[in-house]
């Protein structure tokens, strides 16, 4: 029996993103994400310049006039997405978890995927791969995506993406868009996500939360880290301390974003504090020029 409070939260969703896509976000996902191969469409007479090698000799053969064969992009695509649960996900200091901000982000792509007549699937993670949704089509089966991500009650609070982002390469047979919804706090994954990019097309969506990256001097404060339950005090109004945190940030974000773009990944920066539409349109814009 799903919980009233969570249908009530998914269809609040649902609404939201559904209006979005529909304004904003369908045209856009289908000019930046194309199919990935062609297929035979039809035959037409054929004209100078034409590639001898299209020529259709059965129907050429039967019409006493050259055709040549036609062919169309095949649209059908498969969106995957990979999202981080551990602990760190469960925080937010600006009115949502990012949690809650991930649901949202691959609501406005799924919508916009099943708008396409795309696939969609889902993988959650912690330190293992928690929660698998095999591929699917269809309006339900993304509003099933939706749910898990907001409703998911993890077995875990670690973070371990090597063995999702392994886990998914080993499952996933064809090309596929893989939305990988995280905050990367995390190490060792390097070697599996080289691998993942280089037969699929993955994007990383990167939460933030600002608490996680300046703290303010607050004077005594304990902390508990989510992921390990372990807690420590510390003066917040150190100068010392609040450098140091911020260095620690600042380098760690610094080292992601160089591994994305040593392997050729599109981040997106989604910070909690602000809306996500204004990084999203900006990662569809980027794409399209990339095509063009």
């Amino acid at each position: 029996m799903i919980p009233a409070a969570l249908l009530k939260k998914v269809r609040r969703i649902e609404i939201r993103t559904t209006r979005l896509v529909n304004d904003l976000f369908g045209g856009e996902y289908e000019s930046v994400f194309k199919g990935q191969g062609i297929e035979f469409a039809d035959v037409r007479e054929y004209v100078p310049g034409d590639d001898i090698r299209t020529i259709d000799w059965n129907v050429t053969a039967r019409s006493a006039h050259p055709f040549v064969k036609k062919f169309v992009e095949t649209r059908e695509l498969t969106v995957f997405f990979v999202v981080d649960m551990s602990g760190s996900q469960h925080f937010g200091t600006s009115g949502k978890l990012k949690s809650e901000i991930a649901a949202e982000i691959a609501a406005i792509l799924a919508f916009s995927a099943v708008k396409n007549n795309d696939k969609t699937g889902l993988l959650i993670c912690t330190d293992r791969v928690e929660k698998f949704l095999p591929v699917k089509k269809g309006r339900n089966h993304a509003l099933r995506v939706i749910r898990e991500i907001l409703g998911y009650q993890p077995q875990s609070r670690g973070t371990k993406l090597e063995s999702a982002i392994q886990y998914i390469h080993n499952v996933l047979t064809r090309s596929a868009v893989v939305f990988l919804i995280s905050d990367f706090q995390d190490e060792g994954y390097e070697k599996a996500l080289k691998i993942l990019s280089q037969k699929h097309d993955v994007v990383a969506i990167h939460l933030k939360d600002r608490l996680e990256r300046s703290f303010p001097g607050v004077g005594l404060v304990e902390l508990r880290d989510r992921e390990t339950g372990e807690t420590t005090l510390i003066d917040s109004s150190s100068r010392t301390f609040r450098k140091r945190f911020e260095e620690n940030t600042r380098a760690r974000e610094e080292s992601t974003s160089k591994l994305f773009r040593k392997l050729q990944i599109d981040r997106v920066e989604v910070p909690a504090e602000a809306s996500y539409i204004d990084p999203l349109i900006k990662f569809f814009k980027s794409r399209e020029r990339k095509r063009k």
